[in-house]
């Protein structure tokens, strides 16, 4: 699978089908291995003679001088490796080469590492190198799944790469007490599509004996009320401490005003990455915030890696849920769950994932004797009298056995008085199986803020219930579909989508006629369920022919598990004479313009004449009849409209052209040739032109996607730059600052 971003070919990228992407530098020879894992092939280096080997990019990429680009690839070997970015000015001339720290072990799986710089002031290009130091003649060291390119972020982080990342320095990071601060390179495997995740980490080390802190010195703003989730990759040491990931507030005078620790309660022994959350409502005087990260009772010497520090708004575990994160995930304790009733105690499982759904850990319901017990969550806003609400735990049990256990909504008004609960919906719990147990009621009169509240009968002494991802929402319609018919597009929403399976999108016309619809990644047939919300625009959807939507929804096995579908709906066009021109894969680009006349219509064919001698008649050969050819003439109105449709023909992209019906021409995608802008009259100030478009009937394209921002935010725009000054310097329109398409 090609890394988003990518410079690099894809051949250079996974070295399949072989290794003409690369060439060596130093003290080597290359081979085409097997056993990787971006497909199977992978870049095998062998030494020629003891000492360090390199190989190098056949290319060189272009790049930006003053921009930061990263690199980072997947090796294995028997010494340590690292990795670089060889900058080039005019004429191939090296001008610098960004190298990482040397991994601090070796290791025969798969490990990741990579770095991260500024280009140079007169750096245009660059190369990506693999080094390692070997110690024999004819030593192999392998690599494979190689990036180069924009650093890859998480989207929506208020902390920079740098501070996420520290693939360029360790300055995005400060001592609070008795610590140093350090760059790292373990020997970490990571999945090969995680590539946010591996190469330099933080270290912090304990100077002395006793606490040790360390603090992101960014301080990002934050909205008083808003929920914000911070977490990081924790790798704390083998001797025993606490290592824990702290999410602070401060005011406007920088002075802390909240903050939230979560403590990692690791494996033991703990070797490995864990990734730890913290979660907190920024107060009412909280201007920004920030994470830090730290050990508890450590010894002299104790280092704790960070990896992947992020601090997002806290997202919803199903969407429209109204529970905090901590009431839902429990990732750093019980959140503002209690005990209300019974014998029952509450706490977080430990070690670090020894059991959750989501996650890493879950709450874990402990009745001693077998009796029933009520726990219910903090109190939340948002309900609606009269309107469908959902509760919806997942639960499982751990020990002992539980005859049911009920689910059921509290309702209190807007000053806290409680108006009594719903019917609770009693499940039997069969097995240990994770299960999701919902229950819908509607809310009573007065009622604007609820609880869920969970009944669990437990039929054995010492019975450990564990609950996990417990969400509140309104029930909303699973499919609905609006149209938008001034901007030409249907908007489909699909609710309660099971995660990690498979969904097919189909358009369905009066006729029957079935059409796969476009998403992100191409036409949506089969492909991955990574959220339980999608919202699809459907822009390719035909004028004034009502049409509906199928969704077929697969197993992670691919076995057709369920199907739905939405209500019928219709796009129209207020003036008949007027059609659009839309490029599927950037709707952003599309135009509705006037028809001046529909095409004469040519269909060519291939043909061959022969004359044969003493026949009257010639013998044709004929290949199939091709598609439609034709000039569209057509007026745009103002200069708007030019210079929008100057943008969408500057691709060179395939076209959709659409009329109403009655135009005497279906729906059809084309190329468009040379074009033709013509003034209609000799004033300057005339605004119209007349234009010309020849063209020619194609396929519908099926591997292009909608290309949009997958994501992107204002808040990814706001942490990357400083000023608007910035902005125009790196990005040629507002499109490339959707598309992060930067100068150069």
């Amino acid at each position: 699978m090609a890394i988003p971003g990518n410079l690099l070919s894809q051949t250079t990228e996974s070295i399949d089908p072989n290794t003409s992407g690369w060439t060596p530098k130093l003290n080597c020879v290359i081979i085409k291995g097997t056993g990787g894992r971006n497909g199977d092939g992978c870049l095998a280096v062998r030494s020629v003679a003891a000492g360090e080997m390199q190989a190098r990019t056949v290319s060189s990429y272009p790049v930006v001088a003053g921009t930061v680009y990263e690199t980072f690839a997947d090796t294995a070997g028997v010494v340590g490796e690292r990795i670089g970015i060889r900058w080039l000015a005019h004429g191939g001339l090296e001008v610098g080469i960004t190298w990482s720290t040397t991994t601090t072990g070796s290791s025969s799986s798969w490990h990741r590492v990579s770095v991260a710089g500024v280009a140079p002031p007169i750096a245009i290009q660059a190369q990506v190198l693999l080094s390692s130091t070997e110690v024999g003649v004819n030593v192999a060291h392998y690599w494979e799944n190689v990036y180069l390119g924009l650093p890859i972020t998480t989207q929506g982080n208020l902390l920079p790469f740098n501070t996420e990342s520290t693939e360029v320095d360790a300055s995005g990071w400060a001592p609070v007490v008795n610590a140093s601060i350090s760059r790292q390179v373990p020997v970490m495997s990571w999945a090969v599509d995680n590539y946010l995740a591996g190469g330099h980490t933080l270290a912090m080390t304990a100077v002395a004996a006793g606490n040790a802190s360390i603090l992101a010195v960014d301080r990002p703003t934050v909205t008083p009320g808003e929920e914000y989730l911070a977490y990081a990759y924790l790798q704390p040491p083998t001797i025993a401490s606490t290592a824990w990931i702290e999410l602070r507030f401060y005011d406007t005078n920088d002075n802390q005003v909240g903050a939230q620790r979560s403590t990692l309660a690791p494996p033991t022994p703990a070797t490995g990455m864990y990734r730890q959350r913290a979660s907190m409502v920024a107060p009412a005087n909280a201007a920004t915030c920030s994470v830090a990260a730290g050990l508890d009772s450590a010894s002299a010497g104790q280092v704790l890696r960070l990896e992947t520090s992020v601090v997002i708004v806290a997202p919803k575990l199903q969407a429209g849920s109204l529970l905090s994160y901590a009431d839902s995930s429990f990732e750093q304790g019980v959140g503002g769950w209690t005990a209300t009733s019974g014998v029952a105690t509450l706490a977080r499982t430990t070690p670090w994932g020894a059991s959750f759904f989501s996650g890493s850990y879950a709450l874990a319901v402990t009745s001693s004797t077998a009796t029933a017990s009520t726990i219910r969550s903090s109190m939340v806003g948002g309900i609606v009298e009269g309107e469908n609400f959902r509760a919806q735990p997942i639960v499982h049990a751990a020990a002992g056995a539980w005859s049911t256990v009920g689910v059921r909504m509290r309702w209190y008004d807007a000053v806290g008085a409680d108006l009594g609960t719903s019917t609770a919906t009693n499940y039997g719990i069969p097995g240990s199986s994770w299960y999701a147990l919902a229950s819908d009621a509607v809310a009573p009169a007065g009622a604007t803020q609820a609880a869920v509240e969970l009944v669990a009968t437990a039929s054995a002494t010492s019975s450990v219930l564990h609950v996990n991802q417990v969400v509140l929402w309104q029930v909303l319609p699973q499919t609905a579909v609006t149209a938008d018919s001034d901007a030409g597009y249907v908007t489909l929403t699909l609710r309660e989508l099971p995660l990690d399976y498979q969904v097919s999108v189909h358009r369905v016309a009066e006729d029957g006629s079935r059409t796969l619809v476009r998403g992100p990644d191409g036409l949506i047939d089969q492909q991955l369920i990574a959220s339980d919300l999608m919202v699809i625009e459907d822009h390719e959807a035909p004028m004034g022919v009502q049409v509906y939507y199928t969704i077929t929804i697969y197993d992670p096995a691919g076995v057709l598990a369920s199907t739905r579908s939405s209500s019928a709906i219709t796009l129209t066009l207020a003036d008949s004479d007027e059609c659009w021109l839309k490029d599927p894969g950037n709707p952003q680009r599309n135009l509705r313009v006037m028809m001046q006349r529909a095409p004469d219509w040519q269909r060519p064919i291939e043909q061959a004449t022969f004359v044969v001698r003493g026949r009257r008649n010639k013998v044709v050969l004929s290949g199939r009849r091709q598609g439609l050819e034709g000039d569209l003439a057509i007026w745009t109105r103002s200069d708007e409209e030019r210079d929008g449709l100057h943008l969408l023909l500057d691709s060179g992209n395939t076209l959709l052209w659409q009329t109403m019906p009655g135009m005497g021409v279906d729906d059809l995608y084309v190329n468009v040739a040379q074009a033709t802008e013509s003034r209609i009259g000799p004033l300057a100030q005339e605004k119209w032109r007349a234009w010309t478009l020849p063209m020619v009937e194609t396929d519908m394209p099926v591997t292009t996607g909608v290309n949009g921002s997958g994501g992107r935010t204002w808040q990814d725009i706001l942490t990357e730059f400083t000023t608007w000054q910035d902005i125009l310097d790196t990005f040629a329109t507002w499109e490339d600052v959707l598309l992060n398409r930067r100068k150069g």
